[in-house]
């Protein structure tokens, strides 16, 4: 018998849960392809070592854009190479599949995610909104009638979201969450410095030195990139308060929609929600200083979940459980 499949198809990771072994794919959404005969060359870490190195013939593409499906072909092939490697099919029986997806997403881009499970070797497809399974993953009381608040920074979307019985009450999702951050301090250096760098690196000066509050970090990191104005390589000193400037406007985005979301709950879920705190998880909730940037602006206790990079993928896990046990009302 095929064994259920939980998959957290992210913009910067998929992550795969198969039923009764847990977290069984953790790889970065890339894949690298030949462009003279369009044949897939390396999928996930493999393509991901390959950003910015390649030739001009190969190139690595991340096939998921905010969330959503931007290359369908590329989904299809990433998704196909993760499940034929786990080999769940068997000749009788195709799994059964559990996707997440942004809250907020058109009944075309849900057609596209189903369509795309399907042809990946899914036989019946369920769809759930990713702060719900996030909220479930984190171990959150969502189905009792008290107010829950989390909000889900992945790589292309932030998703803000109030639960109650166990449905979403309010939300928003807006597309400024870690990938565009890399572009954030990208752009920044570029504008400041005339300095050319790569995805790559501006990812891990965000991680290894990057800060939500001027001032709480002191760190500097050297980087190299290429001179705009002679060509050259160059190599700069940039510090935590310069990547606090670049996330600036795009960290002000997330709380003003985290803002929007409390303004529209009822208020005796805003008072549940003053005791129990708002949750952060994924990846983007590890920026060093957000949770106090964020409890500071919105007047409530702000804690990250433990494991907030596989909470979605965990979340799968939980309700894969009980797609056996009763129906549930999936998307």
């Amino acid at each position: 018998m095929a064994k259920d499949v939980g998959i957290d198809l992210g913009t910067a990771n998929v992550l795969i849960h198969v039923k009764g072994q847990g977290i069984v794919v953790n790889e970065p959404s890339v894949v690298a392809i030949n462009n003279k005969t369009g044949r897939v060359l390396a999928v996930g870490e493999e393509a991901y070592n390959m950003v910015g190195r390649t030739p001009g013939d190969i190139t690595a593409i991340r096939p998921m854009k905010d969330g959503v499906i931007a290359d369908f072909d590329m989904v299809q092939e990433m998704l196909h190479f993760f499940l034929q490697k786990l080999n769940l099919r068997t000749f009788f029986s195709r799994p059964r599949v559990l996707i997440c997806c942004p809250t907020n997403i058109t009944s075309v881009e849900q057609k596209a995610i189903r369509e795309v499970a399907e042809k990946s070797g899914g036989k019946q497809i369920f769809l759930e909104e990713e702060p719900k399974v996030a909220a479930i993953g984190a171990g959150m009381e969502i189905f009792e009638p008290s107010g829950n608040m989390v909000i889900d920074i992945g790589g292309g979307t932030a998703d803000i979201a109030v639960l109650s019985m166990g449905e979403i009450v309010t939300s928003q999702s807006v597309k400024v969450a870690g990938t565009q951050w890399d572009q954030d301090i990208l752009q920044y250096i570029k504008r400041k410095y005339k300095l050319l760098v790569g995805e790559r690196t501006a990812e891990t000066l965000k991680m290894t030195i990057g800060t939500a509050v001027a001032g709480f970090r002191s760190e500097t990191m050297e980087i190299r990139g290429r001179d705009l104005v002679s060509g050259l390589p160059k190599t700069i000193t940039i510090s935590s308060d310069e990547i606090e400037e670049a996330l600036h406007e795009s960290l002000e985005s997330i709380i003003h929609s985290a803002r929007q979301v409390l303004e529209k709950t009822p208020p005796e879920l805003s008072a549940d929600i003053i005791d129990r705190g708002i949750i952060m998880t994924g990846g983007g909730s590890l920026l060093h200083g957000l949770t106090d940037l964020m409890a500071e602006r919105l007047k409530v206790p702000v804690l990250v979940t433990e494991r907030p990079l596989d909470v979605v993928a965990l979340g799968t896990g939980v309700l894969l459980e009980s797609l056996g046990r009763k129906k549930r009302s999936w998307l």
